[in-house]
């Protein structure tokens, strides 16, 4: 009898706890979409129950396959991907959990003199603050922090230190767009009115649709570059929607979701999502 990958091993005891796991590749990504599933041209699946409109058997959803079903997690669709794979991953919002992720030095002694107690795992650089409760993800909350939850990964690091407590308001705070400062009062400038009266085609939904569609099969198709890729391909996007308030977070999730299953992680989404609104001034 084969043996079992020890990554699987160490999924079926996390599953087993009712934690939604996924095994992660090289470089810490998850694995690619299966030709099926490219483009987003099965439907996608929304959950961590794997009940959404794919019904591909496969780990190529990044953190929308991690499952708790050990029936999935050994069968054959998933064997070679517990072969290849070099860590394992959690859901940390299906879970019922916030990962505060600190990447540095700095971000940690932040975290000890600013949050509360809680389990602490150490990373290469720095460290994961785990609470009870789950919110929206959020990147560069502040310099060196991340917020893992819903619609994310984290990596499993091992069962870490303390008792876990529940997020605080003071997690949440971090995700709460501070307003801008006050700024003088804009020129008013007359923009030419469509012939007929038309609406702009920015906003509307099978244009918009179109877009998104065409960006995702454009990143989805990159075969080397993939990070310039994906950063041309937001300030593509951006430079055609992102000034008129049409983008929402479900089309910029399946953007990053793209990028994610080409191997970029959720860090160098946000940095060129980031990066591409500040070139053009956004």
């Amino acid at each position: 009898m084969n043996a079992v990958p020890p990554a699987l091993r160490t999924a079926l005891a996390l599953a087993d706890a009712g934690v939604p796991v996924l095994p992660l590749r090289a470089g810490k990504a998850p694995f690619g979409n299966c030709p099926a599933c490219a483009n987003n041209a099965c439907g996608g699946r929304p959950n961590m129950k794997s009940m959404g409109p794919c019904r591909c058997p496969g780990v190529c959803h990044a953190w929308a396959a991690a499952t708790t079903d050990p029936d999935v997690l050994t069968s054959p669709a998933w064997s070679a991907a517990w072969r290849r794979a070099v860590t394992v991953a959690y859901h940390p919002g299906a879970a019922g959990l916030t990962v505060v992720d600190l990447d540095d030095t700095a971000a940690v002694d932040w975290a000890r003199a600013t949050l509360p107690a809680t389990r602490t795992v150490p990373t290469t650089r720095g460290e994961h603050w785990i609470y009870r409760g789950a919110m929206a993800s959020h990147n560069a909350v502040r310099p060196g922090v991340d917020l893992k939850s819903t619609m994310a990964y984290a990596r499993y690091l091992g069962p870490g230190t303390g008792r876990m407590t529940a997020l605080p308001d003071a997690v949440r705070a971090l995700a709460v767009k501070k307003p801008s400062p006050a700024r003088p009062e804009p020129h008013t400038v007359a923009v030419p009115t469509r012939v007929g009266g038309r609406e702009c085609q920015h906003r509307t939904p099978a244009y918009l649709e179109r877009g998104i569609a065409m960006a995702e099969q454009r990143i989805t198709a990159a075969r080397s570059a993939v990070h310039a890729t994906v950063y041309r391909t937001f300030l593509a996007v951006l430079s055609t929607h992102g000034r008129c308030g049409c983008l929402t977070d479900t089309h910029i999730t399946r953007l990053f979701t793209a990028a994610q299953a080409k191997g970029e992680t959720l860090r160098h989404c946000a940095d060129a999502w980031t990066n591409a609104r500040t070139t053009l001034g956004l």
